[in-house]
């Protein structure tokens, strides 16, 4: 009778396995479970970590945990299966302890790669790099830091944590075998997602050139496109766009939605709503990603024409959605409609609105000049930390060039009840200061800035030129080159004509090092008080054949003096400009600006 039962258990075990490896709820796998036990087969370590394994798939750890605590003995896969549980349901730390106490059970069990792996990634959740170079650090002790599996893992959780050069330390460890598709992903992913989209560009480049014919997947493909994306550089992104063809991803969702941000960011709307314009079935986000660029460029009938045709075919919103619609209305004047869909989000799409929804709302009413009205939204808004000084700053910026010191002033207080990121708005409260005569005031708040150590991100344009970036700071012509005097020279050239069209304003002075100087170089010199736009500009012109748009990058907002210089010298020149600021997008041509003066 005896042997019979054996005979039974071993015939169904195999089959209540397969059916835990299937199963996809709980009640299924408590059920198999149940038969394994009256089976007498629930006692064998293999089985016992198949259960915990399904519990933790379904999300049912508790039941895994008590089924692991009641185990007489446990293995490697034990502890693995229950930490990856732990991990996936959102409790990294509890995962991470169960790492610290395999080796403090009784008679101590070894981890293995998986069980490596699986607590870096745990450590990647957290994004703390600190825990992360402890378990980095057992992982070489126990010989498994150059595992493929570990090592991917741990670029991944560097990156996560905002450490690139951890990652790139890992990666560069790695033997070339151990190098695959996903670890070159990984590492690409993690450049693009700490803005240093340089280094993803050299990096796909490396990729290239040492893979050995391996073919990119579209994880990498999106990473680099999202680089290009970052850095403006349109011809990389050109490229990629043509790999994505040449390896048949170009019906991929997420490549389509990073090449729809990517067009947009470089300056080409048009190509970015061709891209749309393919996607046989766009998703919330492929539609988000077109609205959004339609708002960087000003093209707010667009959007909301985009907006319209979203619901009609069924897609649901959400709240970035709404966001990019309302940006839309704010570059466009539309402020009306912006403010109704503000007012109607809750009731129409379920979508309750956020700090980002009020802060583009007070912006939209401050460019628009209703700025008691923008006030008084900002103070019925209920937003605090980074989110409030966004706002406030937004507000402080359209008080400055409507000329209402008044409440500039009140905003500009706000604004100094916080220690960082407000030295952008600490200048415009400075300049509104000595737009209205008041020289004493803008240089207290010069001086305020001084003593808390608050220091002012430095203006920067860059223009590209065969797939090279070059990158131009106020006052400095240097990156031109040994072009640098004929830059000079163009633009004073261009200032005499424009004096001649009625232009009030200095481009600024010049001053060419000699090469005796110290520190000086040869063709090496500086346009004292011009802005680094209009250096970059100088150089396209040189550079850049006559007929062929010009595209410069700014990591600020344009100023309107520049804006002023930009129209003149398209009209004078005859050709166009196309400008991304930190704002959006101005496309120059005849004198005119595609923002209508309205950014």
């Amino acid at each position: 009778m005896a042997a019979t039962s054996s005979t039974t258990a071993a015939t169904l075990t195999p089959l209540l396995i397969r059916l835990l490896r299937g199963a996809s709820d709980l009640a299924s796998v408590a059920a198999t479970h149940a038969k394994l036990l009256k089976s007498g087969a629930a006692s064998a370590v293999s089985s016992s970590n198949h259960i915990i394994a399904a519990y933790c798939r379904c999300g049912a750890t508790a039941c895994a945990r008590d089924l692991f605590d009641g185990m007489p003995d446990r293995d490697v896969v034990s502890w693995t299966a229950l930490m990856s549980g732990y991990s996936a349901a959102g409790r990294p730390r509890a995962a991470l302890s169960l790492l610290r106490a395999m080796s403090r059970t009784r008679g101590g069990v070894p981890p293995n790669a998986f069980t490596f792996s699986t607590a870096v990634s745990a450590c990647a959740r957290l994004a703390d790099a600190g825990l992360g170079r402890q378990v980095h650090a057992r992982a070489e002790v126990e010989g498994y830091a150059r595992d493929e599996f570990v090592a991917t893992a741990l670029v991944d959780m560097y990156g996560k944590a905002g450490c690139a050069e951890g990652a790139r330390a890992v990666f560069d460890d790695m033997a070339d075998p151990a190098r695959n598709a996903v670890s070159w992903g990984s590492m690409l992913s993690v450049y693009a997602q700490n803005a240093l989209g340089h280094e993803a560009v050299q990096l796909f480049a490396e990729f290239r050139t040492r893979s050995d014919g391996m073919s990119p997947n579209h994880f990498m493909l999106s990473s680099v496109v999202n680089a290009c994306a970052g850095v403006g550089r349109l011809g990389v992104g050109k490229c990629v766009h043509g790999t994505v063809f040449r390896f048949g991803h170009e019906c991929n969702g997420v490549i389509a939605v990073a090449l729809v941000d990517m067009y947009s960011k470089c300056g080409f709307y048009e190509y970015s709503r061709k891209v749309f314009d393919r996607i046989e079935q766009p998703s919330v986000i492929c539609y988000t990603s077109i609205i959004v660029a339609a708002a960087k460029y000003g093209l707010g009938r667009s959007a909301l024409a985009l907006f319209s045709e979203m619901i009609d075919r069924g897609v649901q919103p959400n709240s970035v959605t709404v966001l990019g619609v309302m940006n839309a209305c704010s570059h466009s004047g539309l402020v009306d409609t912006g403010l109704h869909l503000l007012h109607s989000m809750q009731s129409k799409y379920g979508i309750g609105p956020c700090a980002s929804h009020y802060t583009c709302a007070v912006d939209m009413l401050g460019r628009a000049g209703r700025l008691d009205e923008a006030f008084e939204l900002a103070n019925e808004a209920q937003v605090e930390g980074r989110d409030a000084l966004m706002l406030w700053s937004s507000l402080l910026s359209a008080c400055r060039i409507h000329r209402r010191l008044d409440l500039a002033t009140r905003a500009g207080q706000r604004v100094s009840e916080f220690n960082q990121d407000v030295a952008g708005a600490l200048v415009v409260m400075s300049n509104a200061y000595t737009s209205a005569g008041q020289t004493d005031n803008a240089a207290a708040v010069w001086s305020n800035m001084r003593q808390r150590g608050i220091r002012k991100e430095p203006g920067c344009s860059w223009i590209e030129i065969k797939d090279i970036p070059y990158v131009f700071y106020a006052g400095l012509v240097s990156p031109a080159g040994a072009r640098a005097g004929e830059v000079m020279m163009l633009l004073d050239e261009l200032e005499a004509k424009m004096r001649e069209k009625g232009y009030k304003g200095k481009l600024g002075s010049t001053r060419v090092f000699d090469a005796h100087e110290e520190d000086g170089e040869e063709g090496k010199g500086v346009m004292v008080g011009v802005h680094s736009e209009i250096l970059a500009l100088g150089f396209g012109l040189l550079v850049i054949p006559k007929g062929m748009t010009i595209r410069v990058m700014k990591n600020l907002r344009m100023c309107c003096d520049c804006h002023d210089a930009f129209k003149l010298i398209s009209g004078i020149v005859e050709s166009e400009f196309v400008v991304r600021d930190l704002n959006r997008f101005h496309h120059f041509k005849m004198g005119s600006c595609s923002c209508n003066d309205y950014w």
